[in-house]
């Protein structure tokens, strides 16, 4: 059933969507302080810290295959349930047993929450519209990533931990409402047989390798992404740098909300390699202000080609993802993407904590440049199949 681009069930899968990035954001910027406060160690803090995006990983596969052969809202109302229990379990953690159980559940949930929803919306959109539906579909995780953290640390520091996690908890609740009112349920495309219409009858596809470029090409755009994100303010204290370092991420955002909807019709008419070429430019351009960032100017000018690279490629990659494959795996295609992204995810902290711990500091950002090389290498080696799809769009 397609829909138009601004019909009742496109917005609400929009809406929906803003939620549950926003229900594990709000969190992420807490979970570690909170670990603390409750009893738990240095290192406890931060695998408790990682442990959703880990366990997401290794979800996504699953979810993905689901998605393909359950109604797509049945798997969101399973992914939003899960997500409410995970900060259920956030907000009456007597310890930190209960804090690694919950975020597991967490990781769980918003697996099958970020495939299932982006899935289900490609789905509804006409195949000439998947770019600027994806780049609308991205805009609204990117307000959700904004947003969620500014009102979790707001609520923190007015009324404690566990009550900005009843606003997570109230997210979470609000994908269950808003999903009820769709009315295109997401079946899946086969029906029932779906699996076995390739011969692939009861097997467990854990990627689709026809996006497997696409996810390693967005897993190196978020490794920088990532890095700076968990070590920023490390950097900038370490440098001496005297920046409001607290508005980078914020200033990311609104370039990011502003080139998506400016850029939106033209995700379905510029090829991908176009695309990355420019993504490319921009991330290392964040990149080399980085190394030289000495005031407010330059690191929000680093912040807004941050966005032009990872923010704008995120987008472009999952579109792309989703015209690789046939709309019966449309599920599998995106837990593809999401794998490399998730990979990215952990990846970048943990490259930047080795760069951080091993080299001197002024040689942090030029190290992370290798990532759009290898990017680019990544693309020529899959290039035939990756330039087909300008005649696809």
């Amino acid at each position: 059933m397609k829909q138009n681009m601004y019909s009742k069930n496109i917005l609400l899968v929009l809406a929906a969507s803003f939620f549950y990035m926003a229900s594990p954001m709000l969190v992420t910027p807490l979970i570690t302080g909170f670990s603390e406060s409750i009893g738990a160690s240095a290192g406890v803090m931060g695998f408790i810290g990682g442990l959703m995006n880990l366990c997401s990983l290794f979800c996504r596969p699953a979810a993905g295959n689901l998605a393909d052969k359950i109604s797509k809202y049945k798997l969101a109302s399973v992914g939003a349930l899960l997500m409410a229990l995970a900060c259920a379990g956030y907000i009456f953690a007597p310890g930190e047993a209960v804090l690694v159980a919950a975020r597991i559940v967490n990781g769980a949930g918003f697996a099958c929450c970020s495939v299932c929803l982006s899935a289900w919306m490609s789905n509804m959109l006409p195949k000439e519209k998947i770019g600027s539906g994806m780049g609308l579909y991205g805009t609204m995780n990117a307000l959700g990533m904004a947003v969620a953290p500014a009102i979790g640390i707001s609520v923190y520091q007015a009324l404690g931990y566990r009550t900005a996690f009843c606003i997570a908890f109230a997210f979470s609740l609000a994908i269950l409402i808003v999903i009820q009112f769709i009315d295109d349920k997401g079946e899946p495309s086969g029906g029932q047989n779906t699996s076995e219409s390739d011969g692939g009858r009861g097997r467990l596809q854990l990627v689709d390798v026809k996006v497997l470029p696409v996810s390693f090409i967005i897993m190196l755009f978020a490794i920088p992404y990532c890095a700076t994100q968990s070590f920023l303010v490390t950097y900038a204290q370490t440098r001496g740098l005297d920046i409001t370092v607290s508005m980078f991420f914020p200033a990311y955002a609104v370039v990011l909300v502003v080139l998506r909807l400016t850029l939106r019709n033209f995700f379905d008419k510029v090829p991908f390699g176009k695309f990355l070429a420019a993504g490319c430019i921009c991330e290392l351009t964040s990149i080399f202000l980085l190394t030289l960032m000495q005031n407010n100017v330059m690191m929000f000018l680093a912040s807004a080609f941050l966005a032009g690279g990872y923010g704008i490629m995120s987008s472009v990659c999952q579109s792309t993802a989703m015209l690789l494959a046939e709309k019966e795996k449309r599920g599998l295609a995106n837990s593809t993407y999401y794998i490399g992204l998730d990979l990215g995810m952990t990846l970048g902290p943990m490259i930047g904590g080795a760069l951080y711990g091993g080299l001197d500091i002024r040689w942090f950002y030029p190290a992370l440049m290798v990532t759009m090389p290898l990017a680019g290498a990544v693309y020529w080696g899959a290039g035939k199949r990756l330039r087909k799809q300008k005649e696809k769009r």
